[in-house]
C-alpha cells in the first residue's frame, strides 16, 4: 500500500522521540479539515506520529465525516458505510507509513468523535484507545462488540446544547457494557472545548501513550 493510494485528502506527521511510536487519529469537526486539529495534538501529546483525515461528506460547503438529516439526526446507514471506510483508512495508512497498528489513539471532536465513537462500536480493531471530545450515541449495535482491551476518555460539557449530558451518560453505559475502561471529564461549559478539557486529556494520554498495546497494557 502507498501513500498516493490512500483513500483520504490527510495529513501525516510524523512523530520525534519517545512519544512518535504513538499515533493520534485526529478527526476534526463539521466544517474543519485535515489541518484544524493538528495544534492540538502537538499540544496533547508533544512528539506524537499524527494522521488527520479531511471528512469526505460536505454539508452546505463544510466537511463532516458522514451525513446527518438534521441535527443530532444521523444518516446511520452512510455513518455505518463511512465508518467502515474510515477504518480500513486507517488499516492502509499504518501499511503506508510504517506505524504501529496497536498505538493507534483516536482524538475526535464533535462529529470527529462520533465516527471514532462508531468506529469502536464497528470496527473496534482500527483503534486502540480514544479521546472523545463532546460525542454523541452514533447508533446502538444489535450486538454490543468486546471492548475489553480499549481506553477511552469521554469530554463534555455539563451545558451542551448539541451532545447534552444525557447522550454523554448512555454513550459511557454502551462503552462501560461493552467491557472498556472509561473516563469522563465533565466541563462547566457547552460544546466548545476549554482549557480543563485538553489538560485532562493531556493528563489522561500520558498515562497511556507508549502502553497501548494490549500485551505490555498494565490494567
Amino acid at each position: 500500500m502507498s501513500e498516493g493510494s490512500l483513500t483520504f485528502i490527510h495529513q501525516h506527521v510524523p512523530g520525534k522521540g519517545k512519544a512518535a511510536k504513538t499515533t493520534l487519529l485526529m478527526l476534526h469537526g463539521t466544517g474543519g479539515n485535515e489541518n484544524d486539529l493538528l495544534d492540538l495534538g502537538r499540544t496533547l501529546l508533544p512528539g506524537a506520529t499524527m494522521l488527520s483525515p479531511r471528512g469526505k461528506v460536505l454539508e452546505n460547503g463544510m466537511p463532516r465525516f458522514f451525513r446527518r438529516l438534521a441535527e443530532g439526526v444521523f444518516d446511520v446507514d452512510d455513518l455505518q458505510r463511512r465508518t467502515y471506510e474510515l477504518a480500513d483508512f486507517v488499516r492502509d495508512a499504518c501499511e503506508a507509513y510504517s506505524l504501529d497498528a496497536h498505538q493507534m489513539v483516536a482524538v475526535g471532536y464533535s462529529n470527529g468523535a462520533n465516527i471514532a465513537a462508531s468506529t469502536l462500536l464497528l470496527r473496534p480493531e482500527a483503534l486502540d484507545a480514544a479521546i472523545l471530545f463532546r460525542p454523541m450515541v452514533p447508533f446502538v449495535p444489535d450486538q454490543l462488540p468486546d471492548l475489553s482491551e480499549k481506553r477511552i476518555l469521554v469530554a463534555a460539557g455539563r451545558h451542551d446544547p448539541v451532545a447534552n449530558p444525557a447522550e454523554t451518560r448512555h454513550l459511557m453505559e454502551l462503552f462501560s457494557t461493552a467491557g472498556a475502561a472509561v473516563q469522563v471529564h465533565w466541563h462547566d461549559g457547552g460544546h466548545e472545548l476549554g482549557d480543563e478539557d485538553i489538560s485532562a486529556a493531556q493528563n489522561w494520554l500520558s498515562t497511556i501513550a507508549g502502553t497501548v498495546d494490549p500485551k505490555r497494557r498494565d490494567r
